[in-house]
């Protein structure tokens, strides 16, 4: 396909690829705007990642960091491979990717899927330039806070109060129970949540009573599944999207619904912990069936609000405040518009997240870049 049928008004303004065969480097990277700040946004590995996948994830990045008000951009960048290789294997991925891109200031690295802090750490000794480093490098540790899962929680709470309804035995069910979900089920359950069920690539386990969720952490320190939990009722991993509940979390790949098996959900809330993770036309049929739907880039938008105060010399206790107050503020204003529009949540959410850009974009010689240097 042409490159440019992905142009609009937003971007991308560069999709580079990157290739180098003596290490077996195949990568891409969409930075999509600029105009708030150079981009943010993770460094996925997988084995099926494409152009149209890393464009939607940088585009989802631009919105959100715009709708976050951080003075950041969109980008993304996925390396095919399988993110399990042995370390050493990833390494030399991660550091050839970062000298490739040394002099492309206008992306910032970060974590994502198959990426984590010692990978952030690999690229900081490279090139000088990555977010979400670990705690001996002065990073905020994302993935120990649970700074995404830290957002969901008060993203799930203003929209229970939208819906006049409360987190108290509320049935929660979490898909994914990675980094973000397993933080997002934490933070949930101390509020007083039920979480049902939670699946990962191996399986679902399902208690209708509440699933204890220090011993899933345990499971899954192991090196075991979630659906190895002894006191619930083992599923496939689909069969997760099934189970009757109030609160639907999808904190995994993209696309786990779409037109084709929408239909299967039973739940009045969905909290988009992962990027991406239900088609367009699947929350269209989910507004129409009056199920409340918060986008990705308004309710996971903790991890990179952390990242960029990381980036900016800000503490934990500091990113953790700010992404509450932000992320419940930036709820609360995406249903007011919901309510008085009604219209889809998303496009409530573009609505906002666009203003900000375009106030931005009007405000440079050339609407994409500028040519000041380190992008002041």
């Amino acid at each position: 396909m042409d490159l440019f049928d992905y142009a609009d008004e937003f971007g991308p303004a560069k999709i580079i690829h990157l290739y180098e065969p003596s290490v077996g480097l195949k990568g891409i990277l969409v930075v999509d705007n600029v105009a708030m700040g150079p981009s943010i946004g993770g460094v996925r590995i997988a084995p099926d990642v494409s152009v149209d996948e890393c464009f939607r994830l940088a585009r989802a990045m631009t919105f959100k960091n715009a709708a976050a008000g951080l003075p950041h951009g969109g980008g993304k960048m996925v390396i095919y491979g399988d993110p399990k290789m042995p370390k050493e294997r990833k390494q030399q991925l991660m550091r050839a990717a970062a000298a490739s891109l040394r002099n492309e200031e206008s992306y910032i690295f970060g974590p994502d899927m198959g990426t984590n802090e010692e990978c952030m750490a690999w690229v900081r000794d490279e090139i000088g330039r990555s977010v979400g480093l670990p705690r001996e490098l002065g990073g905020i540790p994302l993935d120990e806070i649970g700074a995404t899962g830290w957002g969901l929680l008060h993203a799930t709470e203003a929209a229970l109060h939208y819906l006049n309804s409360s987190l108290t035995n509320a049935k929660v069910v979490i898909q994914g129970f990675g980094s973000v979900g397993k933080h997002a089920a934490r933070f949930l359950a101390e509020r007083g949540a039920k979480i049902i069920a939670a699946n990962d690539s191996r399986g679902t386990t399902f208690n209708p009573q509440g699933l204890d969720i220090a011993a899933l952490f345990k499971l899954k320190e192991a090196g075991k599944s979630v659906a190895d939990y002894p006191e619930g009722q083992r599923l496939e991993r689909d069969e997760i999207v099934d189970i009757e509940c109030d609160i639907w979390i999808p904190a995994a790949r993209p696309d786990v619904i779409n037109e084709n098996n929408v239909h299967r959900l039973k739940t009045r809330l969905i909290v988009e912990g992962a990027n991406i993770p239900i088609t367009h036309g699947a929350e269209k049929m989910l507004f129409e069936k009056g199920v409340l739907c918060i986008p990705d880039f308004i309710a996971n938008a903790g991890g990179v609000i952390c990242a960029a105060m990381e980036y900016h010399g800000a503490t934990a206790a500091s990113a953790s405040e700010t992404i509450e107050e932000k992320i419940s503020h930036n709820t609360e204003k995406l249903l007011s518009i919901v309510r008085a529009k009604n219209i889809l949540p998303r496009e409530a959410a573009i609505q906002m997240a666009a203003e900000r850009i375009n106030k931005a974009m009007s405000l440079r010689r050339w609407s994409l870049f500028s040519s000041a240097p380190h992008f002041i």
